[in-house]
């Protein structure tokens, strides 16, 4: 490893800064150096096993998938995708034509709203699809349309206010965010077609959200004059939180939608020499990652190194910390995120945290302990 900068000697318990490319494979020489609070990674359960991550793209085998009516199978041959409600100009789509028109790949990562602090439903990935935009715009958007739903193909039975109704799985957007340019009709991830688990042959995908909007098994796009209200809108992906004001709060329902500034420790090495490297990634809803800093034990917030990635807004960043001479025994390491702004990922004891009462959209520091 390359002598570091004299100017940098003086950091306080001899913490130095190290860019990497990626969050570095082990060399033979090198030992990763297990967290005390990791499970075992389960194949048929894929969950992002950070100890094993090392590159900046999340191979399809370890990215995480979610079903909520189960993993329906389509036949990309029979598959069509209706677009209507109140658009002027109803169409039909099939694969093939869909695939005829101009195609965009973007770099993107993808979290579940219930991912925990430090879990691993999260994924950095390649999609490559289509526009929406375009599509809706040769529909003929009327000027009383204010959301645009999305259907999947996936269905099942709920009971809404006494009644039992059939439903699709559906999330619907603003009109001004359909529109974005960047929100793409996917057909590809990591330059493969979609499997079955992941929404073939064509899902949504809304950069900066999270995947709760990335509706899978996409078959049918209205636009609606009113708020679109279904169980996984407005009833299940909501999180509850208290704003204090005075001696009381304010408590607040929000449908859960674009992601939450995060960032945390993914691996942790130990060369030969005794230095060990903390590792990490960082990730927002496309606000550009101002800065990580880390905290090892009760120890100063130390800036660490950003990387990889830093010139894709809505793909994570990672970043890592030569941490020099360490003391034997088990320690914590706990990382914050900065975005361009100045916002700051939360502490646990933030009441931004403390008085969020679901789990969706967990965004806390995540403490991370390791015995040395």
């Amino acid at each position: 490893m390359p002598a570091l900068p004299a100017r940098r000697d003086f950091l306080h318990r001899s913490l130095a800064l190290a860019a990497a490319a990626l969050l570095p494979a082990a060399e033979p020489d090198e030992q990763v150096i297990p967290f005390l609070d990791s499970r075992p990674f389960d194949p048929t359960n894929p969950r992002l096993p950070w100890e094993q991550t090392t590159s900046w793209l999340t191979p399809l085998e370890h990215f995480f998938w979610v079903g909520h009516y189960g993993y329906p199978e389509v036949d990309p041959a029979a598959w069509r995708l209706h677009i209507g409600g109140l658009v002027r100009n109803p169409r039909v789509l099939t694969l093939e034509q869909l695939q005829s028109r101009p195609k965009t790949e973007l770099t993107l990562t993808l979290e579940c709203s219930g991912n925990p602090p430090a879990g691993g439903l999260v994924g950095n990935g390649r999609f490559a699809g289509t526009p929406l935009a375009p599509i809706l715009e040769e529909c003929g958007l009327p000027p009383e349309g204010i959301e645009v739903v999305f259907f999947g193909a996936d269905r099942g039975s709920e009971k809404i206010r006494g009644g039992e109704y059939p439903q699709q799985f559906a999330r619907s957007l603003a009109v001004s965010d359909a529109r974005r340019p960047d929100i793409l009709l996917a057909w590809e991830m990591n330059r493969q077609p979609l499997t079955k688990e992941h929404g073939a042959p064509v899902r949504l995908v809304v950069p900066g959200w999270y995947g709760v909007a990335w509706v899978k098994w996409l078959e049918r796009i209205e636009v609606q004059d009113r708020r679109f209200m279904g169980r996984f809108m407005g009833r299940d992906y909501v999180t509850i939180r208290g704003e204090q004001q005075g001696p009381g709060a304010v408590w607040r329902e929000t449908s859960v939608g674009r992601m939450n500034l995060k960032s945390v420790v993914a691996r942790v090495t130990r060369s030969p020499g005794g230095v060990v490297r903390i590792a990490g990634a960082a990730w927002s809803d496309g606000a550009s990652i101002g800065g990580v800093e880390v905290r090892i034990d009760d120890g100063p917030w130390t800036p660490a190194q950003l990387s990889e990635g830093r010139d894709q807004p809505h793909a994570w960043k990672f970043w890592s910390l030569d941490w020099r001479n360490p003391a034997p025994g088990e320690h914590t390491l706990i990382s914050r995120a900065t975005d361009a702004s100045g916002k700051v990922q939360p502490a646990p004891e933030d009441p931004f945290i403390t008085l969020k009462k679901t789990y969706w959209e967990a965004n806390q520091q995540a403490p991370r302990k390791i015995k040395v």
